[in-house]
């Protein structure tokens, strides 16, 4: 399946596809929310989106929303360092909010499992 991971920071966008690369998923990047409606746009092919919170212009609140209104209905998974449970009730249209933490690697391939988009 393949994945846009969208992330400001290289080395945690690097991190972020790893993990998913691992489970045997390809990964496009891109580094704010700007690159990654064009390579949506381009890329029908894109079945996931995985974005950090917070990023420079546009937070991935803001760029869920933004693909929200251009129509896109992918699952959404915001990955942040601030505690997940706090964002809740402003993330419910969202798969799924996820800390950025040591236990990522394993949580997140499992969330796509939960969420039925890999077998």
């Amino acid at each position: 399946m393949q994945i846009l991971v969208v992330d400001d920071d290289p080395l945690a966008a690097a991190m972020t596809s790893a993990i998913l690369e691992e489970s045997g998923h390809e990964t496009m990047v891109a580094e704010n929310a700007i690159v990654a409606l064009e390579r949506l746009a381009a890329h029908g092919t894109l079945k996931v989106v995985v974005a950090d919170l917070n990023m420079p212009l546009v937070s991935g609140i803001e760029l869920f929303q933004e693909m929200t209104l251009q129509g896109y209905n992918l699952p959404f998974v915001l990955l942040t360092g601030d505690n997940p449970e706090e964002l809740a009730d402003r993330t419910t249209e969202m798969a799924a909010c996820l800390m950025k933490d040591e236990y990522l690697e394993e949580r997140l391939p499992n969330l796509l499992l939960d969420l039925g988009l890999v077998s």
